[in-house]
């Protein structure tokens, strides 16, 4: 019956990385989509290869997940606590997209976590939910701003008497590098909480097996289905990231794409902290565009991205909380 509650788990983690590619991952090439430095096939086949590659580059984040969270107890009632977990995170990373919401699947999964644990008695280290993953969702993003800014007004100054077409054109192919870039921090960020949460469930369930770390069959599963889910959707959430926020140009989607992917790195290899892509590069795209003018910044969409992130926690926690209670329900 465990290994059966075992694998049900692991296949919502499975299904829940591949609705993350659906809600985030696309968002890495969105600006270069939107402003047609690549074509949205090229752009998705590209993240998806990159996601790929990123979820192998490294296991910091991953452990973040698995031990600085909650502590679930062992056995059946620490699957059921996981389970609801997945749950709540994935009935808000569906609703979000339905809604073409670009809210963090990052911070769906944590507030999935922290609400199934609280439903289910079990300990949450507050500590670890407060230095890991709750300033570093705040702190982060305002890095990614003042950066994407300064780093678009040093392009400005570099750049002043290139020819304007000319400069264009080369941003443009810049930004497949840029792009490239920010998804393979993608892959390495987010592909890894999942990860967490799988080896999570395989040291509740006692099959950790010898060694510890992170079992090549798991880094292989969830990279796979963060690179599938990232190719076959994602059209709703570029546009709320592109577009909408600001009208972006190739200098400014590469100053906000290379921003985006130099904080997801430092992010993971020098701090260990789960951060949200979103987030990230949402911030990335409201600096570099700032510097055209203030006026330029969609601010009451910006206002909207940024009260869907305020909500994604509570909302995802009070859905695990009740998958909670409804798995208690059918199986006591």
């Amino acid at each position: 019956m465990e290994t059966l509650s075992l694998a049900v788990v692991v296949g919502a983690a499975l299904f829940f990385t591949f609705t993350n590619g659906f809600r985030d991952a696309a968002g890495a090439v969105a600006t270069s989509i939107s402003t047609r430095s690549l074509t949205p096939r090229v752009a998705l086949a590209m993240a998806a290869f990159m996601n790929l590659a990123g979820a192998f580059l490294g296991q910091g984040v991953a452990e973040t997940v698995s031990e600085n969270l909650i502590d679930p107890p062992a056995g059946g009632q620490g699957l059921t606590i996981l389970f609801a977990a997945l749950l709540g995170a994935i009935a808000w990373n569906l609703a979000a997209w339905r809604l073409g919401l670009p809210s963090s699947s990052s911070q769906a999964l944590f507030g999935g976590l922290v609400g199934a644990a609280l439903a289910g008695a079990s300990t949450v280290h507050w500590d670890g939910v407060l230095t890991s993953v709750v300033l570093p969702m705040v702190l982060f993003p305002l890095v990614a701003l003042l950066a994407g800014y300064l780093l678009m007004v040093g392009i400005l100054w570099a750049f002043r008497r290139a020819g304007p077409h000319r400069a264009q054109r080369g941003f443009r192919m810049a930004q497949t590098v840029s792009a490239a870039g920010m998804a393979l921090g993608h892959g390495l960020q987010d592909a890894q909480k999942t990860m967490g949460v799988v080896v999570l469930a395989l040291v509740v369930a006692d099959a950790e097996g010898e060694g510890g770390g992170i079992p090549v069959w798991v880094r292989i599963t969830c990279a796979a289905m963060l690179a599938l889910g990232t190719y076959l959707g994602g059209w709703r959430i570029m546009r709320a990231s592109g577009r909408r926020v600001i009208e972006l140009d190739p200098p400014r989607g590469f100053a906000a794409e290379t921003t985006a992917a130099s904080v997801l790195y430092a992010a993971s290899y020098l701090f260990h902290a789960p951060v949200s892509t979103t987030h990230v590069l949402t911030a990335a795209i409201m600096g570099s565009g700032a510097t055209r003018r203030l006026s330029a910044v969609r601010w009451q969409v910006a206002k909207n991205i940024v009260l869907g992130w305020c909500v994604t926690m509570p909302a995802a926690a009070a859905a695990a909380a009740a998958g909670y209670g409804l798995v208690r329900l059918v199986l006591p």
